[in-house]
């Protein structure tokens, strides 16, 4: 029985029990409410970001540049140490899923990062099915999917032209898949008994880690719990997975020339920063203690009183996985699994508290009626996020007690620091450069650079390719790819500095300075800034060629 309304002698007289259910459905009302708040500050900033044409994320232009080479049947893996010294570093579902897009309209942002705000959607939406079907409570399963929308992580990267989000929707569906059919299974001999929800289950599972490596720690849980449940199940699945998933890693690896291994293996061995892994863990919990604590509950439950379930595996996984957030160059990201499977496991808790309650305490159910809303508003308020560029974003961070701005300085790595300035965007993570949607400004400033690529006269050498693009100019270069490779000591950049030693390059556009020293040097020595112009509050420096005058060697 799965009834939420308290009976008459739950509350001891009538008028306390239409109290008691006015106050409850009140707070579901408005706990929805608040979630669907953020809902549509999430499509807002969606919506600026598909009419954003330049990179809002620092290599979202280099994920357009493989669904692009795919689009033309081409490899992305490439040696990166001949022109045009471009090599992805990624799987390719994600660009295939987008190559129809390109197809359709052309090299262009919004593709990719449509496909990563509906997987995000599609994430929230199984979640919620997830919670429903085993709580029988539509108001639970929607508070579930909507708090994973609400994360201030899926929020930041959710609209962007990055493999992530798509990444974590096909984990959490083979996740539910796996889980619901594992239990209705029937053991047997050979192949032809396994359910086909569960063989489904596993191919989500594979897209998953051909779209982002790190799906290999949801890979691992997944087994975990198969291996838990039958260890020759277990093992008869896992052979032909294995199989299936070496033959695609080995002949892409061969049709590549090796570069497949170099790039998407070899070149993601980043160092990893502790302090950075910390401080990201702390962050983590602290926006998303609530479904945390909930999820955290629940998995030691079942670990000492019930039977683990593949939810409970999966985000004790997902959780330690995190870790690789500590990596050069990740970031919030590497949370998002987690945060996926702590929805799925606070909804169940929930449900599991309100069912038990219903049966053996109706006082308490009383109670955790009410309790288990705020609960929800209380996680709601911890990922407080929104642009408050409108009078109606002042007017609502105002009545929730919040600052309508924040102050914070320009980024820049390649001009002199600048004074903190008024940004019109509030979150709880504090200070960040991702959520505020791009205005009028940045796309004027983003063709202001675009016009130098434009006009240069030669090839250009840009940390970002949404300039290149914009320009219809060669895409040269991914310089964090460079420089990964480079730290590893496996690439040869004399081609390279010979282009810039000889200035074929008619404009260098830096963002970071992310390139490898040596280039970092070479272009020091053989260009100039021109110009600086701020996008998206980083400050970008256009280099032209030293002429004959400030050139010291002439």
């Amino acid at each position: 029985m799965t009834s939420d309304q308290p009976s008459t002698n739950q509350s001891g007289s009538p008028a306390g029990h239409r109290l008691l259910l006015w106050l409850r459905s009140a707070l579901i009302l408005l706990a929805l409410a608040a979630l669907a708040g953020y809902l549509l500050v999430y499509v807002n900033y969606a919506l600026a970001l598909f009419r954003f044409p330049f990179d809002y994320d620092q290599g979202e232009g280099f994920e357009l540049m493989d669904s692009l080479l795919f689009s033309r049947g081409q490899w992305p893996y490439r040696d990166n140490s001949t022109y045009p010294f471009y090599s992805s570093n990624y799987p390719p579902v994600f660009h295939l899923l987008v190559v129809p897009l390109v197809w359709l309209f052309g090299p262009v942002y919004w593709t990719g990062r449509l496909v990563s705000f509906l997987a995000t959607l599609v994430t929230a939406g199984v979640i919620a099915w997830a919670v429903q079907r085993q709580t029988r409570r539509p108001w639970l399963a929607a508070l579930t999917g909507l708090t994973y929308l609400a994360s201030n992580y899926v929020y930041h990267i959710g609209p962007l032209f990055r493999l992530h989000t798509t990444m974590v929707m096909f984990e959490t569906a083979a996740i539910v898949l796996i889980g619901n059919s594992a239990d209705q299974y029937q053991t047997g001999p050979g192949q032809s008994q396994m359910r086909p929800r569960l063989w489904l289950g596993l191919a989500l599972l594979l897209a998953a880690g051909f779209t982002k490596q790190t799906a290999v720690v949801t890979c691992a849980a997944a087994f975990a719990f198969l291996f838990i449940r039958g260890p020759k199940r277990a093992i008869l699945l896992a052979v032909p997975f294995a199989a299936i998933a070496l033959v695609l890693f080995w002949g892409i690896n061969l049709a590549t020339g090796g570069q497949w291994w170099l790039n998407a293996i070899v070149a993601n061995s980043n160092p990893w920063l502790i302090e950075q892994a910390t401080g990201l863990y702390r962050q983590w919990f602290r926006l998303h203690s609530v479904i945390t604590l909930l999820a955290a509950g629940l998995a030691v439950y079942e670990l000492y009183w019930g039977r683990l379930s593949v939810y409970a595996i999966w985000f004790a996984f997902s959780v330690a996985g995190s870790a690789m957030a500590g990596k050069w160059g990740a970031g919030e990201s590497y949370f998002t699994s987690a945060i996926a499977g702590s929805c799925i496991l606070a909804g169940l808790a929930a449900g599991k508290l309100l069912n038990w309650s219903e049966r053996h305490h109706p006082r308490a159910h009383v109670a955790l009626g009410l309790l288990i809303p705020i609960l929800f508003l209380l996680q709601a308020r911890l990922v407080f996020h929104l642009p408050t560029g409108s009078p109606l974003g002042r007017t609502v961070a105002q009545l929730a007690g919040q600052p309508t701005e924040v102050w914070i300085p320009p980024q820049t790595s390649c001009s002199a620091p600048q004074e903190a300035r008024p940004v019109a965007y509030v979150d709880a993570v504090g200070p960040t450069l991702l959520g505020r949607p791009p205005t009028s400004a940045d796309a004027q400033a983003g063709r202001r650079i675009a016009a130098y690529v434009r006009d240069a006269g030669g090839p250009p050498l840009s940390e970002e390719a949404g300039f290149s693009f914009y320009a219809d100019a060669d895409v040269v270069t991914n310089p964090t790819q460079l420089l990964n490779l480079h730290r590893g000591g496996r690439l040869d950049v004399d081609e390279l500095l010979e282009m810039i030693e000889n200035r074929v390059f008619g404009v260098v556009i830096f963002r970071a300075q992310f390139y490898p020293d040596p280039v970092l040097q070479a272009i020091g020595q053989n260009y100039e800034t021109v110009d600086t112009i701020e996008m998206n509050n980083f400050v970008y420096c256009v280099l032209k060629p030293r002429s004959e005058q400030t050139d010291g060697s002439k």
